[in-house]
């Protein structure tokens, strides 16, 4: 331990010697008059458009500008040679001594690893094939105080890549395809539901009452207001209202809060899209996310197979699986007979099965428990489980010929839900009666947990429509084949270091 803490203390006392000289550096560049966090540059280019101006056997006396971060820097006497970094790729630049001056040229091999310039030239192809920006000038954009981390083995620290985002950026180009995807991904969510008609809309993140899920919400205090609010947990009755007011079809792209666990599939601050469509329901909700997911692949990714760690491989090829919740319980316990049992023997099954049931859980709950942990993570290719428990789902319409059964979906995808879908319930009695029955079971004073003005708009009339919510984070974590929300999740959530 105290051989770590001299190395600790000896790799701090490095980096805090090159902080003070590249800040000398810094002033020393104000001194001769120049500024050492940049002027404004015009027509800057990418690098990638700047590479393909090159010509084979051409002149090329196209002048361009580029700019970028400098990754690595190599002198050789009278001539430079450098990379640059920018969004959309990387460009090797070429600097001698006899174009740019010998005083800029002096100031200019003082530049680090870690700079920001942009830089004004030729294209050329050097003699080992690399094409290459020859400078004719060069403007500093930004002093970089800090070095970056080593370059042979970039950021590998997990936590750190974290919480220093914009290191892991810089360093590591999977970080950067990866989110570029999920940008992609987002773009084609939009786009698809566009296509089909759909309506983006904002509602509240501010809650009096927050609804529309089963969980913990942050809590804050309106001071304007004089009254506590929460974050919502998710924006299912505010886009219900817009049905009541004549939008057919609407979703909202939103964050919600969810003051829960983290883990790997789990951040307390995530993304989903919630959808909404008049005179709809489940089957209609079944159909738009098949099209959707199938799209978003083949587009994003060419491909409708998904390849994930493991060698495992989800095929996302239509029709997709449909299986009714009962019939997966039966079919894991055994038990044809399951929901016909007396609740003491669902448990003493459910224990023999390697369930972590209570004595004291209802049938409901016991029943549940085995669907949660022994066969939700079996659901790998995709699977709409189907008419699940009335109590589960308290938003829902129940099953024409099964009232203890509603009409709804949970899409499984390799063993985790990514979107569950509705047919909504719109009978402001029977919704009401549900509220209720939730209070009761929870406990909750009614004032706190019943959204008296969502039922009052239920009361003017909701059409039939089906909804469902899809778990974005998750959606980009199936689509790229990452195990962690984290790694897709460009700030997570992280305890403070102290």
């Amino acid at each position: 331990m105290a051989d770590e803490n001299i190395s600790a203390e000896s790799e701090q006392k490095q980096l805090d010697d090159i902080f003070t000289q590249r800040k000398a550096k810094a002033e020393e560049l104000r001194a001769a008059g120049i500024a050492p966090y940049g002027v404004f540059v015009d027509n800057i280019i990418p690098t990638t458009e700047a590479r393909a101006k090159y010509v084979p056997d051409a002149e090329n006396t196209e002048v361009v500008t580029v700019a970028g971060r400098i990754m690595t820097f190599r002198v050789m006497g009278k001539a430079t040679f450098l990379h640059i970094k920018d969004q959309h790729g990387s460009l090797q630049l070429y600097a001698q001594r006899d174009v740019l001056g010998e005083e800029e040229y002096k100031r200019f091999k003082r530049l680090d690893p870690g700079d920001l310039i942009a830089a004004t030239g030729h294209m050329f192809v050097t003699k080992t094939g690399e094409v290459t920006l020859k400078m004719q000038s060069y403007t500093m954009l930004s002093k970089s105080l800090r070095p970056l981390p080593e370059k042979f083995h970039g950021l590998t620290d997990m936590e750190q890549r974290y919480r220093q985002r914009y290191l892991d950026l810089i360093m590591n180009d999977e970080s950067r395809s990866l989110f570029f995807k999920r940008i992609r991904i987002i773009r084609e969510i939009r786009s698809f539901l566009e296509s089909r008609g759909f309506l983006e809309v904002e509602t509240p993140m501010l809650q009096y009452i927050p609804g529309g899920a089963a969980a913990t919400p942050f809590k804050t205090h309106y001071n304007a207001l004089d009254c506590d609010m929460y974050m919502r947990i998710a924006p299912e009755l505010y886009l219900k209202r817009l049905l009541v007011g004549g939008f057919e079809k609407v979703y909202e792209l939103n964050r919600n809060f969810r003051n829960e666990g983290i883990d790997r599939r789990h951040n307390p601050e995530f993304t989903m899209i919630e959808i909404y469509q008049a005179y709809g329901n489940c089957e209609t909700m079944m159909e738009l996310i098949e099209s959707m997911v199938t799209s978003i692949a083949q587009k994003v990714f060419g491909t409708l197979r998904i390849k994930l760690p493991g060698d495992k491989v989800i095929n996302l090829e239509r029709p997709w699986r449909r299986a009714p919740y009962r019939d997966l319980v039966r079919e894991r316990t055994g038990r044809q007979d399951w929901f016909e049992l007396p609740r003491e023997e669902k448990y003493k099954l459910a224990k023999e099965l390697g369930a972590q049931v209570m004595p004291d859980w209802t049938d409901l709950e016991i029943t549940h428990e085995i669907y949660e942990k022994l066969i939700e993570h079996t659901l790998i290719q995709p699977t709409f489980v189907t008419r699940l428990p009335a109590e589960l789902v308290p938003l829902a319409k129940k099953c024409a010929d099964d009232p203890e059964s509603v009409d709804v979906y949970e899409l499984e995808i390799n063993g985790q839900e990514i979107s569950p879908g509705y047919s909504e319930l719109n009978d402001p009695i029977d919704q009401r009666k549900r509220f209720m029955e939730q209070v009761t079971l929870s406990g909750k004073d009614p004032a706190q947990a019943v959204d008296e003005d969502f039922l009052t708009a239920l009361e003017y009339g909701m059409p039939p429509a089906g909804g469902m919510g899809i778990g974005v984070d998750r959606l980009v974590m199936l689509l790229t084949g990452t195990e962690s929300i984290r790694d897709i999740v460009l700030f997570p959530q992280l305890k403070p270091r102290n």
